[in-house]
C-alpha cells in the first residue's frame, strides 16, 4: 500500500513537472564588436517579451558572440549541448547567423535566423528567416531608382556575406527596372577610411549609389561621398535603419533613403496598414523602456521571432515535451506551418517551400529628415 501511494505521488510529480516543462531558447548576438549597434537592440527586445510560449514557461539564455562568426558557432554548440536549448535565435550578422544555423541543423534543432541569410538544403530545413529577404527590400529601392530615371548605379558594400547579398539583390533587379550597376567597391566592417573606393565611385559618376553596409558602418561611405561633393541619390538597405547611423553620419546623411519594416514609422502609416497596431504598440513600449528616439528595426526582428514561437508552441506541445527531440521536431514543423502571424515587420505565413513568409506588406521606404527616419512621402519622390 505504501509503495502504491509513493508510486502515485511520484507519478503526480512527474506529471506536474511535464505540465510546467520549461522551453529553453538559446540566443547568440553580437552585443559587442563591430555589430554592436545592431546587437544591443536585438538584446533589448527580450525585456519586452512574455514569460511563456504557448502557455509554457520560457527561459531565454543570451550570449554575446562579439560579432564574430567563430564565437557564434561556439555559442550555438554550447547552447545546444550544455544548456539543452529547444530552439536557437541569432545572430545579428549574416556570417554569424549562418554558422549558428549550420550547428542547429547538425543537432536537429529549429532556429530563428535574425538576418536575411540565404540558406539551402538541410540547414534551411531547420531554419526560419525572420527579417525580410534582401531581394524583397531592394526591389523597393529599384522601384525608386526607376521612378527617378536612374540608368547607372554605383555600389559600395562590405567585403563579407552581407555586402554580397545586397549587391546580388540590387543586381537582380537591374534589367527589370532599366539600370546598370557600374561599380562593385568593397570595404571591411572595421575600416575607418574608404577614400580610394569613393574616388573610384566619383570617377564613375553614376546616377545613384547603393550602399551595402549596416548600422554605423554604413555611414562611413555615405559621409565620404558627401564630403567629396557627390550630390545625387544615396540609397541604403534595411540593415542601416537605426538612430546610431544618423548619430555617426550627422547632417551628411540627411536625405539617405532605405527600405525598412513598418515598425520604424508606425505613426505615419495609414490605419488600414496590416501591422500598424502591433508595430505601434511595440514602438511605444520600446521607447518607454529605452528612451525617446531609440526605435529601430532590429529589436522588432527579435520580437517577431518571439511571436512566431508563441504561435507555433501550442501545436508543438501537443506532440512532445520541451527538452526532447520530439518537441524540437514538432516545433520545427509548427513553425513551418504558421499562418497570418501579425508581427512588427509584417504578416508571416510560412510553408515548406517558404521559411520566411513575408510579402510587400513588410516593407516601406524611409528617408533621413531633421535628424530622424521618416516615411518617404510621394511628394518627396
Amino acid at each position: 500500500m505504501k509503495f502504491r501511494i509513493a508510486a502515485a505521488a511520484l507519478a503526480l510529480g512527474f506529471a506536474a513537472a511535464a505540465a510546467h516543462a520549461e522551453i529553453v531558447v538559446g540566443v547568440s548576438l553580437g552585443i559587442t564588436g563591430p555589430g554592436a549597434s545592431l546587437g544591443v537592440h536585438y538584446r533589448n527586445a527580450f525585456q519586452l517579451m512574455g514569460k511563456t510560449l504557448g502557455g509554457e514557461p520560457v527561459r531565454f539564455i543570451i550570449l554575446d558572440d562579439a560579432s564574430d562568426p567563430t564565437n557564434a558557432a561556439k555559442n550555438a554548440r554550447k547552447l545546444i549541448s550544455e544548456d539543452k536549448a529547444d530552439v536557437l535565435l541569432g545572430s545579428n550578422g549574416v556570417p554569424s547567423a549562418v554558422q549558428m544555423a549550420q550547428a542547429a541543423a547538425e543537432a536537429k534543432i529549429p532556429m530563428l535566423v535574425m538576418t536575411p541569410a540565404v540558406l539551402t538544403g538541410n540547414v534551411l530545413h531547420w531554419s526560419f528567416v525572420v527579417p525580410q529577404p534582401t531581394e524583397l527590400m531592394m526591389s523597393a529601392v529599384a522601384e525608386q531608382l526607376k521612378a527617378h530615371g536612374v540608368k547607372t548605379v554605383g555600389y559600395i558594400g562590405y567585403t563579407d556575406t552581407w555586402g554580397d547579398l545586397v549587391y546580388k539583390a540590387i543586381q537582380s533587379h537591374a534589367n527589370a527596372y532599366g539600370f546598370k550597376v557600374v561599380t562593385d567597391e568593397r570595404y571591411a566592417r572595421s575600416d575607418t577610411s574608404v577614400t580610394g573606393q569613393v574616388l573610384r565611385l566619383m570617377s564613375a559618376n553614376p546616377d545613384a549609389i547603393v550602399v551595402g553596409g549596416s548600422g554605423t558602418g554604413a555611414a562611413l561611405p555615405h559621409v565620404a561621398l558627401v564630403e567629396r561633393g557627390y550630390k545625387k541619390g544615396i540609397y541604403h538597405n534595411h540593415g542601416t535603419v537605426n538612430a546610431e547611423f544618423i548619430k555617426v553620419g550627422g547632417k551628411a546623411v540627411t536625405g539617405a533613403i532605405a527600405p525598412t519594416g513598418p515598425l520604424v514609422v508606425p505613426e505615419e502609416l495609414p490605419d488600414s496598414f496590416a501591422t500598424k497596431k502591433v508595430s505601434l504598440d511595440f514602438t511605444k513600449r520600446y521607447e518607454a523602456t529605452f528612451g525617446a528616439g531609440t526605435r529601430n528595426a532590429f529589436a522588432g526582428y527579435a520580437y517577431d521571432g518571439y511571436l512566431l514561437l508563441d504561435a507555433a508552441a501550442p501545436e508543438a506541445l501537443k506532440k512532445g515535451k520541451p527538452g526532447t527531440p520530439e518537441f524540437r521536431e514538432a516545433l520545427r514543423s509548427a513553425l513551418e506551418n504558421v499562418k497570418n502571424v501579425v508581427g512588427t515587420h509584417g504578416v508571416y505565413t510560412m510553408h515548406p517551400q517558404n521559411h520566411n513568409g513575408l510579402d510587400e506588406r513588410a516593407r516601406v521606404l524611409v528617408q533621413v529628415e531633421n535628424g530622424a527616419w521618416h516615411l518617404l512621402k510621394a511628394k518627396g519622390q
